[in-house]
C-alpha cells in the first residue's frame, strides 16, 4: 500500500499512472488527493512498527475527522490507491447512536454520500441500515447503544466514529472485534475527540495502533471565521478547548492533589489590584541538555487574600545566566516585590547569578526541608478553599499539577513548574511576611 507521501510526488504519480485505465486515473487525481492533509491519509505503520489494525485519529471539532473517515470508506469500497489494493466488500459503520450514524457518517455534509461522485455513489437503504456500491461492496450501520447487534455479522473493515462518547463502549468495541474476521488483514479506523476513557487508553497503548492527531486550526480554511473568532478565541488553552479544539487527551490522577475541574474553576480574565507580587524560581541542578527545566512563575495576592497566578515563564535546560535573565525580566515586567529562589541545588550560586544580571533585584532564598508532595499539599488546600485564581491559561503548568501524585510525576521527571508555583504561593500566603502597603494596577 503506498504511503500518503506517494500522492504528493509527481514523478512517482506519473510512474503509477502510466498503465492505468482512464477511470483509475480520474480516481487517483480527484480533489481529495490534492486537498487532504497528511494526517487525513492512512498511515503506513503502527506505533510498534508493523502493519496497523487500528488507525486512530484524535482531533478537535471541525478538524476534518469525519471527512477523513468518509474518504477512508470510499477508498476501501472502491479499491482506491493508498486505501486498498482491491475493493473491500463488507464494511461496518459504528457510531454513538443510530441517528448519529445516519446524520453524520452517512448523510452529513462530510458524510459518505457527499464524498462520492454521482457515478460511484452507493445506494443508501435507511430501512436496512445499509449502503451498497455499484461494484457490490456493502457497508452496514450499527449503534453503540446496542452491542448485541454486532453479534453475528462479519466484516473486512470498519469505521468507528466518536468512540470516546459511546455508551457501552467496551462491549460494543469487543463485539466488533469478533466480527472483523474477513480478508487477509481486517482493519478499522477510529475518529474521535479524545476523552480519558479506558477504551481510548487501551488503543493508545496498543503497538498495533497507528495514531494521527489533528487540531481544529489545521482545518481553519474550511471553517467559519465567526466560529474561529468566538469559539476558538474563547476556549483556546482551557481544559475544554484543549480537548475539543486541540484534540488532546487530558489525564489526571485519582490520587492527585489537583483535578482539571478544580483548575477550571480558578480561571479569570485579569487580576485585580495586588498588594504583593513575587517571582519564584526552581533552578535546575545543571545546564545539561537532559537536565530538568527551570521553573519560573509569577503570582500575587490581593487585599482580600486571593492569590493570582500571573505567568509561567519556565524554560528548558539552560545556562544559569539564561534562566536568571528570564527571571529578572519577569520581575521587572510585573514590578514584583521579591524574587524567591530555592537554593537546595545551587546554594549561594543562585543568588549570585541573579545579582550578576541585576544587583537591585531582592532575592529571598528558600530551602526545601520536606518532600515535594508534603510541600505542595498546603498549596492544594488553598485551591480547594477557592483562594487561588489563574489569570488566563497555563497548559504545561496545569498538566504537571494534574499529573503530580505522592510518587511525583508518572514520567519520573521533576515537577519544576509546579515547584516554582508552590514556592510563590507559599511566599505569599503560607509564611509570615511584612505587608507591602502600595497597591499596583495591572
Amino acid at each position: 500500500m503506498p504511503s500518503s507521501n506517494a500522492f504528493k510526488s509527481q514523478d512517482l504519480a506519473d510512474d503509477l499512472l502510466k498503465d492505468w485505465t482512464k477511470t483509475e486515473v480520474e480516481r487517483f487525481t480527484d480533489a481529495w488527493y490534492e486537498a487532504a492533509r497528511e494526517d487525513q491519509f492512512p498511515p503506513r505503520h503502527a506505533q510498534g512498527g508493523g502493519p496497523w489494525t487500528v488507525w486512530l485519529i484524535m482531533g478537535g471539532r471541525g478538524a476534518g475527522k469525519t471527512r477523513a473517515g468518509s474518504e477512508f470508506i470510499r477508498g476501501l469500497a472502491l479499491g482506491l490507491p493508498g486505501y486498498a489494493l482491491t475493493p473491500v466488500g463488507r464494511i461496518a459503520l459504528v457510531g454513538e447512536t443510530t441517528s448519529q450514524v445516519r446524520d453524520v457518517m452517512v448523510e452529513g455534509v462530510s458524510g459518505i454520500l457527499s464524498v462520492h461522485r454521482p457515478d460511484e455513489r452507493p445506494l443508501w437503504e435507511p430501512s436496512r441500515r445499509r449502503l451498497e456500491w455499484p461494484n457490490g461492496a456493502t457497508a452496514q450501520t450499527f449503534s453503540a447503544e446496542d452491542p448485541e447487534s454486532l453479534r453475528g455479522p462479519q466484516f473486512e473493515a470498519a469505521w468507528l466514529d466518536e468512540l470516546a462518547k459511546w455508551p457501552h463502549s467496551e462491549e460494543t468495541f469487543d463485539m466488533l472485534q469478533f466480527g472483523l474476521r474477513l480478508g487477509e488483514h481486517p482493519r478499522q479506523m477510529v475518529t474521535t475527540t479524545p476523552r480519558a476513557v479506558p477504551i481510548l487508553r487501551r488503543l493508545l497503548g496498543d503497538p498495533r495502533t497507528a495514531l494521527t492527531r489533528a487540531a481544529t486550526l489545521a482545518n481553519a480554511k474550511h471553517l467559519s471565521p465567526a466560529f474561529l473568532d468566538l469559539v476558538v478565541g474563547r476556549y483556546a488553552g482551557t481544559r475544554l478547548g484543549r480537548q475539543e479544539l486541540d484534540g488532546e487527551l487530558l489525564e489526571e490522577r485519582s490520587d492527585g492533589l489537583w483535578t482539571r475541574d478544580m483548575l477550571e474553576q480558578t480561571r479569570c480574565a485579569q487580576a485585580p489590584n495586588l498588594l504583593k507580587i513575587v517571582v519564584a524560581i526552581d533552578p535546575p541542578a545543571s545546564s545539561h541538555k537532559r537536565a530538568d527545566k527551570c521553573g519560573i512563575v509569577a503570582a500575587g495576592i490581593d487585599a482580600d487574600g486571593f492569590l493570582h497566578v500571573l505567568e509561567d515563564a519556565s524554560v528548558g535546560a539552560a545556562r544559569p545566566d539564561v534562566w536568571a535573565r528570564i527571571a529578572v525580566a519577569l520581575w521587572h515586567k510585573w514590578d514584583a516585590d521579591a524574587l524567591v529562589a530555592e537554593v537546595n541545588q545551587g546554594g549561594d550560586m543562585v543568588a549570585s547569578v541573579i545579582s550578576a544580571v541585576d544587583a537591585a533585584v531582592p532575592v529571598t532564598q528558600v530551602r526545601a526541608t520536606r518532600g515535594k508532595y508534603l510541600r505542595a499539599a498546603p498549596v492544594a488546600q488553598l485551591y480547594e478553599r477557592g483562594r487561588v485564581r489563574h489569570v488566563g491559561t497555563f497548559p504545561e503548568l496545569e498538566d504537571e499539577m494534574c499529573a503530580f501524585g505522592p510518587e511525583g510525576l508518572p514520567n519520573g521527571k521533576s515537577p519544576d513548574r509546579l515547584d516554582a508555583l508552590v514556592w510563590a504561593l507559599h511566599a505569599l500566603a503560607l509564611q509570615p511576611a511584612p505587608p507591602v502597603p502600595q497597591m499596583r494596577r495591572l
